[in-house]
């Protein structure tokens, strides 16, 4: 048998890497967690984009009218403007 046993000149930590090697097991496990978090995040940004249509300038204009944010003269102005 070994001297010290089954545990000998692996140490206690496992494969002999010690603190460092499951620094870097940490560190990678982070790292594959985040880009795991980002694409999710990023293939959801491209789903927002695609799936709902953009408003022209004219439809915001109507719904600020539509709202009360702007009256009927100003609506009228930024219409000539836009057009």
């Amino acid at each position: 048998m070994m001297p010290g046993g089954m545990m000998g000149a692996m140490g206690s930590w496992g494969m002999g890497y010690g603190l460092f090697g499951w620094l870097i097991m940490l560190l990678f496990w982070v790292a594959i967690i985040a880009g795991i978090v980002l694409l999710v995040r990023w293939l959801i940004d491209q789903g927002k984009l695609k799936g709902q249509p953009q408003d022209s300038a004219l439809d915001i204009l109507k719904k600020r009218y539509a709202r009360g944010e702007i009256d009927r003269e100003q609506f009228e102005n930024m219409k000539r403007e836009l057009t």
